[in-house]
């Protein structure tokens, strides 16, 4: 059965619960890596990406930071993508749950990331401490207060742009989700259709921009019910 999704139904994941079982967050890790991989996803992030290099100088250092990294899987993307390129980009994963930041560090084997266990709502970084703050797949997690805290501390901490890549909430993106995931783990399967259901219209998403006060980014629906936020200073 269907949930109502004419509003966000925001409740905590399985995943990010603290006593969550290991074993199943690691697995669940796993899957979403697959995901990520089959569908492509981290072309949604790595496409603004491009767009934002066609300004930047021949070997100018390049710093990201990717908020809530999971296990850093979209700080490698980029990281690939810049080497084919020639960029000198230099990230930092931060994500604030023990088990899932310990994975990142688990399977971090890149000079050029390195990982902080921290708060993405509390950040321990100075004003424009990076070029470009990104996000994928947190937001969601947030309330709308929240949400704007977050879009107010990337904003804070970027000396050029930001990019919020998340989910849009859709009927047929429910029905999508739970049939894919049929066969997945317990957590999986329980925490992807929650993600469908406390995800974003397009209109909350720009409602959301303006009360944070980025309204130098931009919304762009990506493949398979995904959006991108993200702009330039």
């Amino acid at each position: 059965m269907i949930p109502d999704l004419t509003h966000r139904n925001c409740k905590e994941e399985w995943m990010d619960e603290p006593d969550a079982d290991p074993r199943l967050v690691a697995k669940s890790l796993r899957y979403i890596r697959v995901i990520n991989r089959i569908f492509r996803y981290t072309q949604a992030t790595l496409s603004h990406l491009e767009q934002f290099s066609q300004r930047w100088k021949p070997g100018e250092r390049i710093s990201i930071v990717d908020l809530a990294t999971g296990s850093a899987d979209i700080p490698r993307a980029i990281l690939k993508w810049a080497n084919r390129r020639g960029f000198d980009v230099h990230v930092v994963g931060v994500d604030r749950h023990p088990i899932i930041s310990h994975e990142a560090l688990d399977r971090h084997h890149e000079s050029r990331l390195t990982i902080v266990r921290a708060d993405a709502l509390d950040l321990p970084f100075a004003d424009r401490s990076f070029d470009y703050v990104i996000t994928n797949m947190f937001t969601h997690h947030l309330d709308d207060d929240a949400v704007v805290q977050l879009l107010r501390q990337m904003d804070r901490i970027a000396r050029r742009g930001i990019v919020m890549a998340d989910l849009e909430r859709d009927r047929r993106a429910y029905r999508w989700i739970s049939l894919f995931t049929l066969l997945a783990n317990p957590m999986v399967r329980h925490d992807a259709r929650v993600s469908v259901a406390q995800a974003f219209t397009r209109d909350e998403v720009l409602q959301l921009r303006d009360r944070a006060g980025v309204g130098y980014t931009h919304y762009h629906p990506h493949f398979a019910y995904r959006f991108v936020l993200a702009g330039e200073k």
